[in-house]
């Protein structure tokens, strides 16, 4: 009984935290005051009193037996990947892709704690049409700069950067990795057993999404440790202090919102969920209330972020965006008149009578069928449909261009409009493997047939973010389609639901087995066989990145270049557009300086006309570019960054099996005094 306990409040600890930290420092930020001070006092009560509604014993929790093993082998698992992954840590901070942009966003809030950036117009002798402030995710919106995406991961980025810098900052992606690990051991040892809670945990930290993911700071990891944490605090609901367990659960599921604005699309599941339930009458309405309201609560605070602090981001993805909050109010209305009718008795008792003559006829099996019709489609997609998207402005066109180059590199037919979702299943066969797969569709055929049936009501919320999310998912992945990166769509539900629902559909089996008459012998034979089946081929597929360090020295080789600028009463002119890209908020954010390019058509004397204005302003100009040829027209170049390190591989049709070279320079010139 005690290892149980043990297991089931350690593997939503994670979650609990993390809900802590957003909870203090979202108010702080929209204040302007995220400063390490407030934030650390605020958080040490607040996390208290989290952890205690979370974890606190009450007398009607019955969870099931537990060997010790099962605890000690996840922990164990968590703690093994935490300390891995810290040795192998990318210091992605050299803005080329998501992680870095992150990173940059971190920095700012570590250093600054309020939003926007400023421009700092005064640093360049006032307004000028020639210089631009934007880069690469970080937007030019008035007199400031705005940076992309949400700022959920970012807030979770400031503690370890005032704890201990930016080599602090990159260590939190491992501790959030370890953190969806250890969760995940939980969600398993309740939805399937917890003799299956440590297999579960080693095959997801060896999927390559999850050690990929959790070497760089990408937002993922902490929508999957409160996905985790949400699925198993309400699991626990069922059992006992359902208004508490069920309001932490909808505040860490809606607090998803808050990472990824994406993320309202796969609580969909979960608001209907909460409608059925306060429909239902008086018992269920002690979870349904308190999971409705945190729901509210945690994508409201997300959506509030969003439109406040990150307005430009969402305006760049209107054209999804939109439409998503549109469907998202739709829910809400259909949720309501779902909640009318149930409580209407006339209507009620119909829908009921509805729900019971569902369960004794053939739906069950319909819907069985249906699950494996489904994935059946998706496995033969690539035979009836190749994706395109016809790129319709500048930011399509880009993307385009990327993929037309990685053909090029990967000898493949060169089409730019390619978008390889046709193969997004096959993503899922790379990462966890064909038998898991398999055993995940079977199971989750089984699950469909149960619950339509009216047995296995605790799986219910598990199977319907996992399907829903997981059919969405592979239907537009909605991300550039190279890998790794492209795993990362695959993260925060796609491949721990696989991995959730192959062992379910096993344990199944093993249960079978047994009830029909098999000998002990023969069952745990079986049992070990299908471990290795569904272990083997994690390993397999990651092993060429697992050993691979990337995106390595970039912390010394950005110092050396904050060195190399000079210092205070500098002001940054970028003439090159990849260095600015690269480069412009790292030396803002992490450089202190003011920063800002040269407009691409910019001529040589509109250049030599800002340096005079700079200079006149009583600050000193630095001209900065990629290379020495593009800063020699305005004094001797000097290079100040020499980085030769690894990056990740960029596969379009297999799965990455190494790293690509990568090489950044930076070269400065300091023009006379006119």
């Amino acid at each position: 009984m005690i290892a149980a306990r043990l297991l089931a409040r350690l593997t939503v600890i994670p979650a609990l935290l993390v809900v802590a930290w957003l909870t203090v420092t979202l108010p702080l930020l929209f204040a302007g005051v995220l400063r390490p001070g407030p934030a650390l006092v605020l958080f040490v009560p607040v996390a208290g009193v989290f952890l205690w509604l979370g974890l606190r014993r009450a007398d009607a929790d019955d969870p099931q037996p537990v060997p010790w093993w099962s605890v000690l082998g996840v922990v164990g698992v968590a703690l093994a990947f935490f300390a891995v992954q810290a040795a192998m840590c990318s210091e992605q901070i050299i803005v080329r892709r998501d992680a870095a942009s992150y990173f940059q966003f971190a920095v700012w809030l570590t250093d600054h704690g309020s939003l926007p950036i400023p421009q700092m117009h005064w640093a360049f002798a006032g307004g000028n049409p020639a210089l631009h402030y934007d880069s690469p995710a970080f937007y030019e919106d008035g007199d400031s700069v705005v940076p992309q995406f949400m700022a959920g991961l970012p807030l979770l980025l400031t503690f370890g950067g005032w704890l201990g810098g930016w080599h602090g900052m990159t260590l939190m992606a491992p501790l959030l990795g370890a953190g969806c690990v250890l969760a995940f051991g939980g969600v398993v040892a309740r939805f399937v057993g917890p003799r299956f809670a440590p297999l579960g945990a080693l095959m997801l930290a060896l999927t390559t999404p999850m050690i990929w993911g959790s070497r760089s700071t990408y937002s993922e990891l902490p929508a999957l440790v409160l996905m985790l944490g949400g699925l198993a605090l309400l699991d626990d609901a069922s059992r006992s202090r359902p208004r508490v367990r069920a309001g932490l659960a909808g505040l860490a599921f809606g607090l998803i919102v808050l990472c990824r604005i994406d993320a309202l699309r796969d609580l969909f599941p979960l608001v209907l969920i909460a409608g059925v339930l306060l429909g239902l009458g008086r018992r269920w309405t002690r979870v349904g209330a308190p999971l409705a309201l945190g729901l509210a609560v945690g994508a409201g605070a997300g959506l509030a972020e969003g439109f406040v602090l990150s307005r430009p981001y969402l305006k760049y993805l209107h054209a999804s965006l939109n439409p998503l909050l549109a469907l998202t109010g739709a829910l809400i209305v259909l949720t309501v008149l779902t909640v009318v009718l149930l409580r209407v008795p006339a209507t009620g008792r119909r829908l009921r009578g509805l729900a019971d003559a569902v369960t004794r006829g053939p739906v069950p099996t319909a819907g069985a069928v249906l699950t494996l019709l489904v994935m059946t489609a998706f496995a033969l997609r690539p035979l009836y449909q190749t994706v395109r998207r016809v790129p319709t402005n500048l930011d399509d066109r880009l993307n385009s261009e990327f993929i037309a180059q990685i053909q090029r590199l990967d000898h493949l037919p060169v089409d730019g409009t390619r978008q390889y979702s046709e193969l997004s299943l096959y993503w899922v066969t790379w990462y966890v493997g064909i038998p898991a797969v398999l055993l995940a569709s079977f199971g989750a055929a089984l699950i469909v047939r149960k619950l339509l049936r009216g047995k296995a009501r605790r799986l219910l919320p598990a199977l319907a973010v996992i399907g829903w999310t997981t059919v969405t998912t592979l239907y537009r992945p909605a991300i550039t389609p190279d890998h790794p990166f492209a795993a990362r769509r695959l993260l925060p539900v796609v491949v721990p639901g696989a991995i959730l629902l192959a062992l379910w559909a096993a344990a199944y089996a093993l249960r079978r087995m047994r009830r029909t008459g098999f000998g002990p012998r023969a069952v745990r034979a079986t049992a070990v066989a299908a471990g290795l089946l569904l272990l083997v081929p994690v390993p397999l597929s990651s092993a060429g990145i697992m050993a691979q360090r990337t995106e390595q020295h970039e912390i010394a080789a950005v110092r050396q270049m904050c060195d190399g600028f000079g210092g205070a009463g500098r002001s940054l002119l970028f003439v090159d557009r990849v260095a600015s890209d690269r480069f412009l908020q790292v030396s803002r954010g992490m450089c202190g300086l003011p920063a800002a390019r040269v407009d691409d058509l910019a001529k040589q004397n509109t250049v030599q006309g800002l340096i005079e204005a700079i200079y006149k302003a009583g600050r000193r100009p630095v001209i900065v570019g990629g290379s020495p040829a593009k800063v020699e027209p305005y004094g001797q170049p000097v290079q100040i960054m020499r980085l030769r390190t690894r990056q990740d591989q960029r596969a379009l049709t297999t799965a990455p099996t190494g790293t690509w070279g990568m090489s950044a320079d930076v070269w400065i010139a300091v023009p006379s005094p006119p």
